[in-house]
Order: C-alpha cells, then sequence, then structure tokens
C-alpha cells in the first residue's frame, strides 16, 4: 500500500501568526514537522501543503517538499484534497499530519497508517485513554466513543458516555474515556468525497469536522495511542513545551 503524508501549514493564525517558521531550538516549526514525518518508513512521500509563499520557500530550502495551495480551505482536509490534485499524486491513503506539532512520534503516525490494513477503513485517526479529569471535562479536547472493531460511533466536546451510576469525580474510575488525537488518514477515494459534502448539523453543534463524515455513513477507524502529543497553539505553548524538553536557551 502507498501512503503519502502531507502536513498542511497556515501562515495566518489569530493566536500565533507564523507559528509554522517559529524557531524551536535552531529549527523552524515545519521543519521539526517534516523531519519526524520522514521517520515514518510506511509513508513513501511527505510534502507540506502551504498557503504561504514564505512557507513554501523555508521547506524547500531545508530540502523539504511543499505545494502552495488556496488560502481559503476551511480545514486541513480540504488543503490536502487541492494537494493530491493539483499534483495529481498516485496512492492509496493520505495522511493529514498536524503543523503545530514539532515533536509527533512516528509511531503514531505509523498506527494511522496500519488502520488502512482493515479493507473496511475509509479514514483513520488515533485516540487516547483519559487519565485526568482536567482532559475528561475539558471542551477543547474531544472526546469519542469507539464500537467493538474500534471504529468511531461519535465524537464528542462533552464526555461521553455519561456515566449514570457514579458521582462525576468517579467516572474515570468507572469506565474507560478516550480522547481524540487529530491527525487523519484518508483512502483516496474517500478524500475526495468527503470535501464535497456540506456541514452537517451535528458538525455545527460540535464544531468537529469528523461528525460530518460519520453522520453521512463513512466509517473511521481509530488506533489506540499512549503517547503525549505536543501541539503549539500560543507563544506561551511554545515557551512550555521547551521548558518541558529542556530545549530552551
Amino acid at each position: 500500500m502507498k501512503i503519502i503524508g502531507l502536513i498542511p501549514a497556515r501562515y495566518p493564525s489569530t493566536r500565533f501568526p507564523g507559528k509554522p517558521l517559529v524557531d524551536i531550538a535552531g529549527k523552524s516549526m515545519i521543519q521539526r514537522v517534516y523531519e519526524q514525518a520522514k521517520k515514518c518508513t510506511l509513508l513513501a512521500d511527505v510534502i507540506v501543503a502551504t498557503d504561504d509563499e514564505r512557507i513554501e520557500k523555508a521547506v524547500i530550502a531545508f530540502g523539504g517538499k511543499a505545494c502552495l495551495t488556496s488560502s481559503t480551505h476551511p480545514s486541513g482536509t480540504d488543503r490536502c484534497a487541492e494537494v493530491v490534485d493539483k499534483l495529481k499524486l498516485q496512492c492509496d491513503a493520505i495522511i493529514n499530519i498536524q503543523g503545530d506539532e514539532p515533536f509527533i512520534d512516528p509511531k503514531q503516525i505509523e498506527l494511522v497508517c496500519l488502520c488502512f490494513n482493515d479493507s473496511r477503513t475509509e479514514l483513520a485517526t488515533l485516540i487516547k485513554k483519559i487519565a485526568s479529569a482536567e482532559v475528561l471535562f475539558n471542551p477543547n479536547s474531544p472526546k469519542v466513543i469507539v464500537d467493538t472493531d474500534q471504529f468511531a460511533i461519535y465524537f464528542s466536546r462533552h464526555p461521553i458516555p455519561y456515566v449514570r451510576s457514579s458521582d462525576q469525580a468517579d467516572w474515570l474510575q468507572q469506565h474507560t474515556f478516550y480522547q481524540h488525537i487529530g491527525i487523519y488518514g484518508y483512502r483516496m477515494d474517500v478524500l475526495k468525497k468527503i470535501t464535497l459534502l456540506a456541514p452537517s448539523s451535528l458538525e455545527k453543534a460540535e464544531s468537529l469536522e469528523q461528525l460530518r463524515w460519520i453522520e453521512n455513513g463513512y466509517k473511521i477507524k481509530t488506533a489506540i495511542t499512549t503517547l503525549e502529543t505536543l501541539a503549539i497553539d500560543t507563544p506561551d505553548d511554545l515557551k512550555r513545551i521547551l521548558h518541558q524538553l529542556k530545549l530552551n536557551p
């Protein structure tokens, strides 16, 4: 199976403009994401999908591959679809790798790739067991429930399921909850189809793109990771992570 990794990278950001080009201990964020993705042996190629010439030039300068895309895409999924069409990519699946996770573990990308060994898989993503109430009740950390074959049933910003017989303080002792980790895989024929779907009612209610796919009957395979993800959304996130990894000057 031939799988290609795409890294959507936008320059504009309300909380952190120019984030992909920020320096992290001598390398830009986008270079670190790219280099980590290249370590995944299941990817045939890695390409940065960007809306800005500055990012494109930076990627080419460090020896990477980049494709300039429209600045009007509402999501990374749509940006990935444009790259597929523009470059006429020939592969079986695409992995959408988050451009703000400079320390992503290649094993996480591998887990998403392996989901496509199941012929029923149309889309794929990662989930992680929730260990703290802080994450469980944080609406910015989407939760997911899965069936016995690890296909997603529903995603929500609210804790799911509701444990009726127990106080909320004890929920983590009564049930195994999973957090959604935002890396996606798409089978090639499915990627084009889902970009043509109109926003769904569930998606609008929760502001979660993947609910549009579920509401339209697509099957999302999940794989469980035990690894932490270190996404950078703000300058403060960067400072915290550099301190955590002891990469700060």
